[in-house]
Order: C-alpha cells, then structure tokens, then sequence
C-alpha cells in the first residue's frame, strides 16, 4: 500500500499540473479569438482596395493611351520637320558653296574638301528623289567645277614645289654613303604640300573619278627627273674645269674629319684608263690588289720615247690639245648620270607609291621615267657611234671611252633591273640594248687593235736610237689587258659572255692576249731589222723582252697567259738569254785581239823579228782601238733593267778582263817595243771602269 502522505503529495502535484494546464488552453482560445478577428478585418481592407485598384484602373488606361498616341504625332512632326529642313538644304548648296568653290582649295584644302563632300550628297540625292529638278545641274555643274579646282591645285602645287634636285645633293646621295652616317635623302615635296597632293590624289581617285591627273603627274616629274639629271651634267662639266668641289659641305666636312677613309671612287674615265696603263696594273685580273708595280726595277728614266698608245695614236691623227680633257669629263659626266638615274628613279617611284593609286603605279613610273632615260641612251648611243667613228680612223684610244662605261653599266644593271621591274619590256630592254652595243663595239676595237700590234709600220725615225723599250712594247704591255679583264669583258664572244664560266672566260682572255703578245714579237723582230748593228738589235730585242716578261710578272698576268701557253716564262727567258749572247758576240773583234793566235814564241836569247814584234803592237793596238770604239758606241745604248744592266756588265767585265789579264801576262817578259806605256793605255782596272760605264748616258 502506498502511504497516505505520498498518496496526497502526488494528488497535489497533478492538480496543480492540471490547473496550469487549463490556465494555457485558456490563454490559446482567447489568442485565437483575437486572431479571428484580425484576419476577418484584413479581409475586409484587401477586398476594399482591391475593388479601389479595379476603379483607377479603369480610369488611367484610356489616358495613357491617349499620351502615347500624342507622343507618337509629336516624334512624327519632329522628323518630318527635319526631313524637309535636310531636303531644304540641298536647295541651298548651290548658294552656301558658291563662295568657297570659286576661291578654290589653295590653304584651306579641308575646309574645300568638306564643301565638295556637300555637294556631292546634294548630287546624289537629286539624282535619286528628282532627277529632272533644275537644282541638280545646278550642283552637278558646281561639282564638276569644284573638281577642277581640285585637278588645278593638284598641277599648281606640283608645279610650284617640283624643283630639280641639286647637282651637290644627287652627287651625295650617290657616293656619299661611305662618308655619311645613313643614306642621304631626296625631299622632292615639302612634308605639307606632299599630304596635300595625296589627299587630293585620294578625292580624285574615289569620287572625282578621273585619271587625268596621273598624266598631269608624270609630265611634271618626267620633267623634273631630266632636268636634275641634266643639271648635274651641266654641273659635272664646270666643276671638272675649274676644279670645283663636287660634294657638299657636309660630305666635304666628313671627310675632312675621317682622314682614314678612303674617297669615294668616281667612276672610271679616260683620264683615270691612262694614268692606270701608266702604272703597272696595281689591280690584279681578279679586281685584287697585285703588288704594285712601278716601272721596270732599279730604272733610271722612263723609256724614252714611249707614249701611251691614246696619245701616241692622237698624235698621229692629228687630235689638238684638250680633245682628251673634254672627252675624260664627257664620259666621267655621263658614268655620274647613269648612277644618278638610278638612284632618283628610285627615289620618284617612292614618291609615286604615296600619291598614285597601287594598279597605276607601275604605268606612270614607266612613263615618268621615259624622257630621262631616253636622252641617256641617246647619249650612249652618241659615244658608241663616235668609238665607231674613231675604230674606223683606226684611232684605238676609243676603246679606252666604252669600257669605263661598259664597266659601269654592269655594276649598275642589277640596280636598274630592280629600279625598272614591273615598267613595260622596251624601257626594260634600253640598257641592256646599250650594253650589248657598247660590247660589239669595244670587241671590234680589241679585234683590231690586235691585228694593229701586228702591222705597225716600221718607220726607222721611230725607233729608239738606244735600243730602249719601243712605244709600241709599253702601250701593249699585259697593263692594258689587266685593265681590260678589270671590266669583265671579253672581245671574241658575244653578248652572252657574262653567261659563260670563269674558266671559260680566262681561257678566253688567255688567247686574246698570247694572240697580242704573239703579234707583238713578230712585229718587234721585224723592227729590230732597221738597226744596222747586230749589238745594237739584240739589245733593242732584250729590252723588250725584258719589258714584257717583267710586266706580265708583276701584274700576276703571266699565270693567265700560262692557261693557253704554260712554257710562256721559259720562252721569254730563253729569247732574253739568245739576245744577251747575240750582244756578247760584239766583243769578238775586241777580244780576238788577246787570244794567242799568231803570238810569236819567244825563244831564251832570241830576240823578236821586226814582223814578231808589230804583230804584238797591232794585238795592243786592236784591243785599244775596239775597246774605245765599241765603249763609246755602247755607252749611249739603254738598258733600263738596272738587273739586267748588272749582270750585262758584270758578265763582260769578267770576259774581257780574264782574256786581258791574261794576255798581259804573256806580253809582260817580251820586249816588243821601246816605250810599252804606248801600247799598254790601259790596265785590267780600267777596262773594268769603262765597262761598267756601258748603258749609262750620264756617266
């Protein structure tokens, strides 16, 4: 049983858990009641608002349809109010132009453009909305004249600001890269007036429809580019006179600052052909430096009598003083121009490339370059015409006007060919015409001159009265055809002969010259005839020889002559050791004297017979007499190899001496005469001296 106090505890507790429990029912009934109430209320207020929204609704929707139709009339009137304000001013272009267009563009050039711009919209729209209105031949006729304008202005600005190149400028830009930090520039337009002539040139191209102004363009520039080229010309030729400086003062002052550079090298001429045939060929065939070469070693004077073959052959043709000043400044002028077409040509199509549109360029740069090109080959063909003129005179010295040019035109022909790609075949065609004219010419001239080495007349005046080198072995000599093999150029094949090997050509070059050396002996052996005295020919022969192996040594030519002939060298020296013992036979009737041929023979205690003893006075008297004689006569004869002219005299020194000391030795114990002193004029010593004095005119 459970105890009665625990029994009440517990009732206790359950009555009051039910008491708070009903206390909290109590209190959720009375928050529902309220709640009820709230929503009953919210109710009540969303159905009266709902029923107020409905009613404005119905009210607004009609005014805001309305606005919108309001708003749309009004954008209507705007546009269309616009419309005929833009159609208006169409009507009015004419008019607000009319000032503008008859200025013109000059200084205001955008302003102008923008005024044509409106024209051209006005054009355009009478031409689509009423093309029968008198208004749009109004605007036509002011557009037609404001494109004049234009074409005028573009003519007018090249016109006033095309100027020729100055002569000092084109002559930097040609050989002023070496001299100058970066290459010189050719400013034909002003920067301004050059974005003028383009943006015109533009307009033309897109609206103005027209190409007239290419032409206007390329007659301008033609005109231009020819008269630089001739300005220079003109420039060149006083200059050249009076010695004038050719450069500008920039260039000058560079140079001046940089003494350890090298001028610029002009182009060949006919002046700087001679002095090069004067010198020994300081350029080997291969355009390397050889050794240089001075005259003959060890000579004391420059062969007496020997000219170079242009003068000689001058002379002969009676040619007057100066013909060669005035023909060496023509040609170096000439050679100057071709390297200045050159680089203005390229410096016009840079030009061109700015301001004609990209499908024309090409056309006009062909046309713009005709004038000056044309009056080029004009001239070469006026130089080879007078090389021809001076070939059939038989005057060789034309050789020396074509090669230079020659020479020039090769080096330049790969700068013209890129200069002139895209221009059409005949202008592509002019230089190498000139080239192949110039090569047919200067073959002629080889071929010829050849045969001229050949038949040189034997004209015993002419002849070195010393037996020195003839004029004719100098002019020959392998100098000149080193200076010919400098110029790449070959007279016995055609055109073509760039095409052919290097070996080829050498071989090529190898015969023309063994042909000339050839020749040359021949006509050297016929000369050598007009001497009375055998001595005296051999010396003349030696000489040469001499002349024309030294030459072929020292100018690196003999190992091109060795192609075709490989014992050439041998073959010199064998023909120079023939003509040195011919020479040595001179002395035979002087020596014979001292040989012991009808010497009498002295017996111990004998004494000579009278005959006994003039045979050893008639011995004496022989070898004075001959000695004297023939040191005399030699003595005026010349032999300019101070090698040769040792070993000529060491080598007789020892003949003569050897064959005199002997003899004296024999006739020294025979008492031949009363006063020996008559007899012995001279001792070993002396003969020695007077030997040495041979070949020595100023001994």
């Amino acid at each position: 049983m459970i105890p009665t106090e625990d029994a009440s505890a517990r009732k206790r507790e359950i009555e009051e858990k039910l008491k708070q429990e009903q206390e909290t029912l109590s209190f959720i009934r009375e928050n529902l009641e309220k709640s009820d109430q709230l929503t009953k209320g919210m109710v009540s207020i969303l159905s009266s608002f709902e029923s107020r929204l409905m009613a404005l609704e119905n009210s607004i929707i009609p005014v805001h349809k309305q606005t919108e139709n309001l708003q749309r009339l009004q954008e209507n009137v705007e546009k269309t109010l616009f419309c005929l304000d833009h159609v208006i001013s169409y009507y009015h272009v004419a008019k607000d132009t009319d000032k503008i267009i008859k200025e013109g563009p000059t200084g205001r050039l955008d302003e102008y453009l923008a005024c044509i711009a409106k024209i051209q919209k006005a054009v355009e729209y009478f031409q689509d909305n009423n093309p029968d209105s008198p208004e749009l031949n109004t605007v036509k006729v002011r557009f037609e004249k404001g494109k004049e304008q234009l074409e005028a202005e573009f003519r007018a600005l090249l016109t006033r600001y095309s100027k020729p190149v100055p002569p000092i400028l084109i002559l930097d830009a040609i050989g002023g890269d070496e001299e100058l930090e970066g290459e010189v520039t050719l400013e034909h337009l002003p920067e301004a007036v050059l974005q003028d002539v383009i943006c015109i040139s533009a307009w033309l191209v897109e609206y103005g429809r027209n190409q007239d102004f290419m032409n206007v363009y390329f007659q301008i520039r033609s005109s231009q580019l020819d008269r630089s080229i001739k300005g220079l010309k003109e420039h060149f030729r006083k200059s050249s006179a009076s010695s004038a400086l050719l450069y500008s003062p920039a260039v000058q002052a560079k140079r001046k600052d940089t003494p350890t550079k090298k001028a610029p090298k002009r182009p060949g001429t006919i002046r700087k052909a001679q002095n090069l045939l004067k010198q020994y060929s300081q350029h080997g065939l291969d355009g390397k430096k050889a050794s240089n070469l001075t005259p003959l070693e060890g000579h004391d004077h420059e062969p007496r009598g020997v000219k170079h073959l242009s003068e000689a052959l001058s002379d002969k043709h009676g040619a007057s003083p100066g013909k060669d000043d005035v023909l060496d400044v023509e040609i170096d002028s000439y050679i100057h121009c071709i390297s200045a077409f050159v680089k203005l040509a390229q410096s016009e199509y840079a030009l061109l490339t700015e301001i004609i549109p990209e499908h024309h360029q090409k056309k006009t740069f062909d046309s713009l370059i005709q004038e000056a090109l044309d009056n080029l080959m004009l001239d070469g063909d006026s130089i080879v015409t007078a090389a021809r003129r001076a070939i059939m005179r038989h005057d060789y010295s034309a050789v020396l006007t074509i090669f230079p040019i020659l020479r020039h035109l090769k080096q330049t022909k790969p700068d013209f060919d890129s200069t002139l790609q895209g221009t059409a075949a005949s202008t592509k065609n002019k230089l190498p015409t000139l080239i192949t004219s110039m090569e047919t010419t200067g073959a002629k001239a080889l071929e010829e001159f050849a045969d001229s080495i050949k038949n040189d007349p034997d004209k015993e005046y002419n002849m070195p009265k010393d037996g020195t080198v003839h004029e004719l072995t100098s002019n020959v000599s392998p100098r000149l055809f080193n200076f010919w093999k400098t110029l790449n150029f070959w007279p016995e094949t055609s055109s073509s002969a760039s095409s052919y090997s290097s070996e080829f050509s050498r071989r090529l070059l190898s015969t023309y010259i063994c042909k000339v050396l050839g020749n040359l002996q021949l006509n050297l052996l016929s000369k050598s005839k007009v001497y009375e005295d055998q001595a005296l020919s051999a010396i003349f022969l030696h000489n040469n020889y001499n002349y024309i192996l030294k030459s072929l040594e020292k100018s690196e030519l003999i190992q091109l002559v060795a192609v075709t002939q490989k014992k050439a060298e041998s073959s010199y020296r064998e023909l120079i050791e023939q003509q040195i013992l011919i020479y040595q036979r001179s002395w035979v009737k002087v020596t014979d004297h001292l040989t012991e041929r009808n010497m009498p023979a002295l017996q111990p205690g004998n004494k000579l017979k009278d005959k006994e003893r003039q045979v050893i006075k008639d011995k004496f008297k022989g070898f004075n007499d001959g000695l004297e004689e023939l040191c005399k006569i030699q003595k005026v004869w010349a032999i300019p190899d101070k090698e040769q002219r040792d070993a000529i005299r060491q080598a007789q020194k020892r003949l003569v001496s050897e064959a005199y000391r002997a003899f004296l030795q024999r006739c020294a114990n025979i008492p031949f005469t009363k006063n020996p002193e008559k007899y012995h004029k001279f001792s070993p010593e002396q003969v020695e001296d007077m030997i040495e004095k041979l070949f020595d005119t100023s001994a």
